[in-house]
């Protein structure tokens, strides 16, 4: 019966305090990661959807710092950046059509860097496809590099611009230019069906990069992670995000767990200890310690309200 109590007691304050033990926040986290959706996460733990949603907001602005001040300094050789699709509340041809969509509805592009060697991810950017968001994106990661790097890029043009604000002269920059024809198969089969690749063009921008060296398959294979780790990336489903802003958190916390908490097969340890920006393997309940560690603390009210006796009084 005592044990009963304690148990209820325990329970009682944790519900007073509105925040689930460590070990329930870390499965929610690890379940989001893996590609569970928000109602199915609900589901399963018996938790609030609102708690799940406010959970990932906490984790996405505490990971978005902790990735941004441990990340620093990166010493690579190769760097592979490349851009994934995905929309928010609706694809960008059906915005004007959709009822009470919000102003950041449409397409939505995650820019990610990866170091071909330690698989990082060194640099990421979720927002749109045009030359400010590359500019944006390139000045980012060439303040995390430590070193001169080959850096590859797809064909896409905003690169240019943006390559040569950032990094100027210091850098072997090529692009690997994707040539594509007709998709082939049946008309119905061509609907989701991306144009068949039928050559390659290797372009060398600045520098001298190794052109054997010249490649995106690893930033490529990264894009498949995110699409199978991040419901919201799934395609031809109804688990697109409604807002951006959980968007963002969601990459957000993915990146520090690619980063820091998954041990990568090949490498058999964590990509950011590959990179040797740190020797420490960190569990989800860590980050769940992160994000405590990062909420404001409780003080006292700067304002009282008097009880009713003495405003009658």
């Amino acid at each position: 019966m005592t044990k009963l109590l304690d148990d209820k007691q325990i329970s009682s304050h944790i519900k007073g305090m509105n925040k689930l033990p460590i070990k329930t926040r870390a499965m929610i986290l690890n379940m989001l990661v893996e590609g569970s959706s928000m109602r199915s996460i609900s589901r399963m733990t018996g938790v609030s959807i609102n708690t799940v949603s406010k959970l990932l907001v906490d984790a996405g602005k505490a990971c978005a710092a902790f990735n941004d001040a441990h990340v620093r300094g990166v010493k690579a050789e190769r760097v592979q950046c490349d851009e994934i699709w995905s929309f928010t509340s609706a694809k960008q041809k059906n915005v004007k059509d959709a009822k009470a969509a919000p102003e950041e509805a449409g397409d939505t592009w995650t820019w990610t860097a990866l170091d071909s060697d330690s698989k990082l991810i060194v640099s990421y950017l979720v927002g749109g496809r045009d030359s400010e968001y590359a500019s944006a994106f390139m000045d980012d990661l060439a303040g995390r590099l430590a070193n001169r790097v080959q850096l590859t890029t797809d064909g896409h043009k905003a690169y240019l611009e943006a390559v040569e604000g950032a990094f100027g002269a210091d850098v072997d920059y090529a692009m690997l230019v994707k040539l594509y024809g007709e998709p082939t198969g049946k008309s119905a089969e061509r609907r989701y069906s991306p144009g068949e690749c039928c050559g390659i063009r290797k372009d060398v921008i600045e520098g001298e990069p190794d052109k054997a060296k010249i490649s995106t398959s690893h930033v490529e294979r990264q894009n498949l992670s995110m699409r199978m780790h991040m419901r919201r990336f799934t395609r031809l489903t109804n688990a697109f995000s409604k807002k951006f802003e959980n968007h963002v958190h969601m990459v957000s916390l993915y990146t520090v767990f690619y980063n820091f908490v998954r041990i990568h097969k090949t490498l058999k340890v964590t990509p950011a200890m590959a990179s040797g920006i740190t020797d420490e393997l960190l569990e989800m309940e860590d980050i769940v310690k992160i994000i405590d560690a990062a909420a404001p603390k409780p003080g006292r009210p700067k304002t009282y309200k008097k009880r009713a006796a003495e405003n009658s009084n």
